[in-house]
Order: structure tokens, then C-alpha cells, then sequence
């Protein structure tokens, strides 16, 4: 039998589906972070918007709670991007791309000085043995120790750390305090690599999917012939785009019609929907906005809404309202929609 070929917007309505974004869940923050693939979080509030436009009636404090009960944790993941996701995946996902972390890190000018790695996860791990500490002191320790100021980050590649909250939320946004992983979520149990790979697929496809093995390999920060290796060893379906590319997916997975209504929603800032092979393949970031959204020029992307599963502008917080700004003039019925989906995030924000 030929294999299906998947239009450009059943791609998209695919990929918005996955990522909750055409209808809100009924889920906790726990279950949404292991269905969409993790939070990219590089701004910690970022989080707590992403998860509004995705869960029905969800709060602020829902997932403050679910951090501080270490049911959810923050810290360096995939392509060494800080990432919130599950306790229970952490350990696994970590795993999985840890040796690629390694090699990266290697090539880099810091990575290339020789550094005794050994001897400075043993200083670190000798530092954090009485408690998390923030960032500063931990290199100021490292610098006493006789290493350079840039070891701390590659540290994190060979003992995993934890961002511990209050630090890392939304009334604390700076991610700065780090304890160690294996005391944070108590946990010393060694994982499987193969098990680990299979999870780390598993999540991206379900959040993010269908997928070429190249989109599996940016998502994971692997070689394509390493997560070709990966998805050898699973039971997956198969499609194509209409390109002709080979995509790979889920049993099951959600694939809905390309008519599929898709309100508007709101993301913030480096929101993974955006980021990415699927979100060149599902079309979410028209090409002639992406410099609007991504910018040399500034520190993080810019906060954006959808219209019709699309960017259609982008938003900003003013004197305490949420401002959207359009693209393309947009038609009444959608300015009406926009506006009353800002005041309600304005009221989340309250």
C-alpha cells in the first residue's frame, strides 16, 4: 500500500493538536509537560503562559506547586536548553542525549581547554553536598578551586544539576539556584540508554510529530544517523509530506482533518511550537514573519498569537494589559477574538 501523503495543513493541524493548542486539556501540569514534549523555559514564565493556552482552568500556583513538590523539574535537557519536564522522564531524557551534550561541549573553546571534567564534577558535587546553590557561588567555588570561570557549564553535562524553585517560577523568574538532580528528585537508580532513546522519541512524536528522522535528530541535539538507529528499534507508522519527505509517527497518533477549526491562542516567548523542523513543516511561523519573532538583535524571541494555527503578531504586556499587535490587518471577527483572548490573558497575569 502507497504511503499517505499528509497536506501541508493536515501537518499543521497535526502538530497544533499534539501541542493542545486546538483545544484545551483536562490535564495537570505533570501529564501536559510529558504530552507536549517538555516546556522550552529559558524564561520561566514563558511556562506558565504556554500551559494556559494549552490546559483548561489552569492556575498560576498549579504549576509553582508541581516544581516545588519536585513533581516537575527544570534544568538542562535537549540541545543543553533548559527544559521543564517530569520527574519521572528527567533521569531518562538526560540519558538519552548526554553523550551528544558531551561531544558538543568538547568542541567548543571553552570544552577544548582541557579541563579536568572528574576533578570538577567532584568539586561541584562536594559544594552542593549541603544544599542548592546559586549559580555565582558556584563558580566563585570553582574559581577558588583553581578552574576556569567557564567549567560550571560544562559541569552540567557530566553530573546532572536541577534548577531548584523558588528560583526558576513565575514571582522568581530567575532560574539561578542549582541543586544536585539525583538528591533533588531522590533518585540513584542507573537507566537504560536504549530505554531512554525510545522515551525521548516517544515524547517528541507524540508533541511534535509526524516527523522526519532529521527533525527527531535537532529536536534530541543527535547525528541523523543516530536517531535513524533509534527509530529502527520501534514500531512506528510511516507518511509522507508533499515534498516527498519520509515522516514517522505514532500508532495512534492524532492526525486531524486540515478544515479542523483553530482558535486563537497566545504563546510567549521561545514557546518550542515555533522552533524547529515541525515548525517549518507545519507552517505555525510564516517565513516573511520569522525575523518579527527571532532577532540577533534581542536576548529571547518575542511573545506571539495564533490565528487559524498560524502567527499572525505578537503581544506585549503594557501598564498590566496584554497589547497584541497584528501582522496583517486582520478581519472584525478575528480582532474581536484576539482581543477577548488578551483579556483573558490579562486576567491570568492579574
Amino acid at each position: 500500500m502507497a504511503e499517505r501523503v499528509l497536506s501541508w495543513q493536515e501537518l499543521n493541524r497535526a502538530v497544533l493538536a499534539r501541542q493542545l493548542l486546538l483545544e484545551r486539556a483536562p490535564l495537570t501540569p505533570v501529564q501536559a509537560v510529558e504530552r507536549l514534549g517538555g516546556l522550552q523555559t529559558q524564561y520561566a514564565p514563558s511556562a506558565y503562559v504556554g500551559l494556559w493556552s494549552r490546559l483548561a482552568g489552569f492556575r498560576r500556583p498549579d504549576l509553582t506547586d508541581a516544581l516545588t513538590d519536585r513533581r516537575i523539574v527544570q534544568g538542562w535537557v535537549m540541545r543543553s536548553t533548559i527544559h521543564m519536564v517530569s520527574a519521572a522522564d528527567h533521569p531518562l531524557l538526560t540519558e538519552a542525549v548526554r553523550e551528544q551534550r558531551r561531544r558538543l561541549w568538547l568542541r567548543t573553546p571553552a570544552g577544548a581547554e582541557g579541563i579536568d571534567m572528574a576533578a570538577a564534577v567532584a568539586a561541584v558535587r562536594s559544594h552542593l553536598a549541603r544544599g542548592p546553590l546559586r549559580q555565582a557561588e558556584i563558580v566563585a567555588r570553582l574559581d577558588a578551586d583553581g578552574f576556569p570561570r567557564s567549567t560550571f557549564q560544562g559541569v552540567q553535562l557530566w553530573l546532572d544539576l536541577v534548577r531548584v524553585p523558588p528560583a526558576g517560577t513565575w514571582d522568581s523568574p530567575r532560574a539561578h539556584v542549582y541543586g544536585l538532580a539525583e538528591d533533588w528528585l531522590r533518585r540513584r537508580a542507573p537507566v537504560d540508554l536504549a530505554t531512554a532513546e525510545e522515551l525521548l522519541v516517544s515524547r517528541y512524536l507524540r508533541g511534535f510529530g509526524p516527523a522526519s528522522p532529521g527533525d527527531v535528530a535537532r529536536y534530541a541535539g543527535w547525528s541523523v544517523s543516530e536517531a535513524r538507529a533509534v527509530l529502527g528499534r520501534m514500531r512506528l507508522r510511516t507518511a509522507r509530506d508533499p515534498d516527498g519527505t519520509a515522516l514517522v509517527d505514532l500508532p495512534g497518533a492524532p492526525r486531524p482533518d486540515g478544515a479542523t477549526p483553530a482558535p486563537v491562542r497566545f504563546l510567549s516567548t521561545f514557546d518550542a511550537v515555533l522552533l524547529l523542523g515541525h515548525a517549518k513543516r507545519a507552517r505555525v511561523l510564516p517565513t516573511e514573519h520569522r525575523d518579527k519573532v527571532f532577532s540577533t538583535k534581542i536576548p529571547q524571541s518575542v511573545p506571539t498569537f495564533l490565528v487559524d494555527g498560524r502567527v499572525a503578531g505578537t503581544w506585549r504586556l503594557i501598564d498590566g494589559r496584554v497589547v497584541p499587535t497584528p501582522f496583517p490587518p486582520l478581519p472584525s471577527t478575528v480582532r474581536r477574538a484576539v482581543a477577548e483572548e488578551a483579556e483573558r490573558l490579562t486576567a491570568f497575569h492579574d
